[in-house]
């Protein structure tokens, strides 16, 4: 099993798949490394078109990889990609992600609103220059990339916004911890509420993901003391099986419910398409012992 810092397209986990994402094409905001980047290599095993728009076009002195070497192991494991150096909270970069994935794979079939700032700072402490950036990039960002390809997606006979955000949930907890970092990514909710709700008629899903256990991505590397903290995490190749079983149509589906507007979390999806056993995406704690994700 391999962890954010060594993204492979070698299959991985217990998840057996039951519809495939090939020749579909996926435009992925920050998908240069951890969840982003598995999620992509999760659909180009299956022969997908991947296109990836991220900031990091040059390396970076804290962060592993770039838009390129991504899309060269997207390639490696069977995928098309085209890599896009971008900002999601750039109106033109945006419009030009999505023109550029018309033009070189003739529409969009999914939208997977990825990239994301997070800032756990208290009122008191949280720098305003933070709280900005997490409304742009968590709110502003996904509202934008999901607007920006709607006319692609409806023309799409599969179109499909997946949007890696928590369940809505109201309990003043969460509100508390967190506040600036709690409404950046609720708005990233509110957004698969509100289009799920705008779309129901154009055939076009919207749909929210989130994950059950910390993941072990550069995010959490880098919060103090965070190479403790993966050790109680999973890799993010559950992120990415979940992903694509919701994307190829999976069981997770509400029984007599609707297969869009639904806050998944990866173990509800994955437990439906049959995974029994979760102890291989862990990093080698028990299970028992893994922390829980917030929000939940």
């Amino acid at each position: 099993m391999t962890s954010s810092n060594d993204a492979s397209g070698t299959a991985a986990g217990p998840y057996q798949a039951a519809g495939s994402l090939q020749g579909r094409t996926v435009l992925i905001s920050g998908g240069s490394r951890g969840i982003g980047l598995a999620i992509a290599l999760r659909a180009a095993r299956d022969g997908a078109n991947i296109v990836l728009m991220a900031k990091t076009g040059q390396p970076h002195a804290r962060l592993e990889g770039t838009v390129y070497t991504a899309a060269e192991q997207i390639e490696a494991a069977g995928g098309q990609a085209l890599p896009l150096v971008g900002d999601v909270r750039n109106d033109a970069d945006v419009a030009g992600a999505v023109g550029a994935a018309v033009d070189r794979f003739g529409g969009v079939d999914v939208v997977i609103n990825n990239a994301s700032a997070i800032d756990l700072s208290s009122t008191d402490d949280v720098d305003m220059k933070r709280y900005d950036l997490m409304q742009d990039i968590n709110v502003r960002g996904t509202f934008l990339l999901s607007k920006m390809a709607l006319p692609a997606l409806r023309a799409s006979a599969a179109g499909h916004i997946l949007t890696l955000s928590p369940p809505l949930n109201l309990d003043p907890k969460w509100a508390g911890l967190h506040l600036a970092y709690t409404m950046a990514k609720y708005g990233m909710s509110l957004t698969t509420l509100g289009l799920a709700e705008e779309l129901k008629a154009d055939g076009v899903a919207v749909n929210s993901l989130w994950p059950r256990t910390l993941i072990d991505t550069a995010a959490i590397r880098n919060m103090p003391g965070g190479d403790m903290i993966v050790k109680g995490a999973r890799s993010p190749e559950i992120m990415a099986d979940a992903a694509h079983a919701v994307l190829t149509g999976g069981n997770a589906v509400p029984a007599g419910g609707s297969r869009s507007g639904n806050f998944y979390t990866d173990e509800q999806v994955l437990a439906a398409a049959g995974v029994t056993d979760f102890s291989p995406y862990s990093l080698g704690a028990p299970e028992a012992q893994l922390v829980p994700d917030i929000f939940l």
